[in-house]
């Protein structure tokens, strides 16, 4: 097929699912051009990469004044402001341009923020991959998010994203998102049950592999964007109340928080000897790979956490709260350890700590089951299926 892929960001390591959703369909033999955005911050640093790849890449700058008029524009009209925030008169000259010049079969376009790019692209058959429910996301974001300003822009945007969400699959013939409570709570707002299908996230079983190096038998790792709101949730459990039950225990263990942007909350963090912020890295993997376990305390969010993923294929045994695996179809004890509560989480690390033949199993269990159930190949093929009904049942005006 010739598929125009269309996003409100450049693909990336960072945007993992159309990274490497687009590389997939690559590699089977569809023929991928890639129209996108580029948000104010985003270097592009993959575009090289997406280039060789592509049968064409073409990039939109956008401003952020342009986000701001965007966001002033939408707060008295019913469009939520992630949706708002990619209007592009920029992106519209463009894609008009691209599509007097060239012919496409299907347009794949990703997530809330891209919804309203499909205006630009009138005539074609479109799945829409949603990705993640934002408004399933906004309501845990009120409930348990750590800082007033995330729960204010829940407050602003939660109705009206709940009742764009509803009108998608009116707008979309097929509708994708990376977990099953995603699509039910897309079905509980409107959306035709039958157009909205689970198209997991996968791992690159290559990127992401056992690697040789010697494990610290006494450090945990979390990994993640360490400004996002629930990721400064999920450390602020770790630090103040999780690991001071493994301390009273184990008090040579060590936290070691690594990603980007960490916030002066939990920059804060670091003061603890025992905890460890890094920071931005150029390369997770030697983290995950050193560590004796992997950890994931989300206590809210949507879709599948891809940081779980990872270090399963890394055979890095993978600690949990109940959210970080609500995605996934894991045995609890085979391939990962997931706790409800604090005494619980912190009860599986000690366990492990104290087990190097336990964590030895679990990481095993853990790869196989990525190798089983999270290919992103597996994840294309599903989507051919859905970009083949949408051509068969495309009318002429619509998507």
């Amino acid at each position: 097929m010739r598929i125009l892929f269309v996003t409100p960001y450049i693909p990336s390591l960072i945007r993992v699912r159309p990274y490497n959703i687009l590389r997939a369909l690559v590699n089977r033999g569809h023929e991928v051009t890639l129209l996108s955005l580029q948000p104010p911050g985003d270097a592009g640093e993959s575009l090289p990469e997406l280039r060789e790849w592509c049968q064409a890449v073409h990039v939109v700058p956008h401003a952020r004044s342009q986000t701001l008029i965007n966001g002033l524009l939408a707060l008295p009209t019913g469009l939520p402001l992630q949706a708002a925030y990619s209007r592009s008169p920029g992106f519209g000259r463009f894609a008009g341009e691209i599509l007097q010049k060239e012919s496409f079969d299907i347009v794949h376009l990703e997530h809330l923020r891209g919804a309203v790019l499909a205006d630009s692209l009138d005539g074609l058959p479109v799945v829409y991959d949603s990705v993640d429910s934002i408004s399933l996301l906004f309501g845990k974001v009120l409930q348990d998010a750590p800082n007033l300003k995330s729960r204010l822009m829940a407050i602003v945007d939660l109705e009206r994203t709940r009742k764009y969400e509803g009108q998608l699959t009116r707008r979309f013939r097929q509708v994708t998102v990376t977990s099953e409570a995603d699509r039910q709570a897309l079905v509980g707002f409107g959306c035709d049950n039958r157009r909205v299908t689970v198209v997991p996230n996968g791992v690159d079983l290559n990127y992401f592999q056992p690697q040789d190096s010697e494990r610290d038998p006494l450090r945990l790792v979390f990994t993640g964007k360490m400004s996002y709101h629930a990721n400064i949730a999920a450390v602020e459990d770790l630090t103040y109340h999780i690991m001071p039950l493994v301390w009273q225990k184990q008090p040579d263990a060590e936290l070691y928080i690594v990603g980007k942007d960490p916030s002066p909350a939990v920059l804060e963090m670091g003061q603890n000897p025992n905890v460890k912020v890094i920071g931005s890295v150029p390369d997770m993997r030697p983290y995950i790979a050193q560590a004796a376990i992997a950890l994931s305390t989300v206590r809210y969010g949507v879709g599948i956490q891809n940081k779980v993923l990872e270090a399963m294929a890394m055979a890095t045994p993978v600690v949990c709260s109940t959210q970080a695996n609500s995605a996934l179809k894991t045995v609890n004890g085979e391939d990962i350890l997931v706790g409800e509560t604090y005494e619980e989480i912190a009860q599986h690390i000690l366990m492990l700590l104290e087990s190097p033949e336990k964590r030895a199993t679990i990481g095993q269990q853990g790869r196989r089951y990525v190798e089983t159930h999270h290919t992103w190949d597996s994840a294309a093929a599903t989507l051919e299926d859905l970009y083949q009904k949408a051509i068969t049942n495309h009318r002429p005006g619509g998507s």
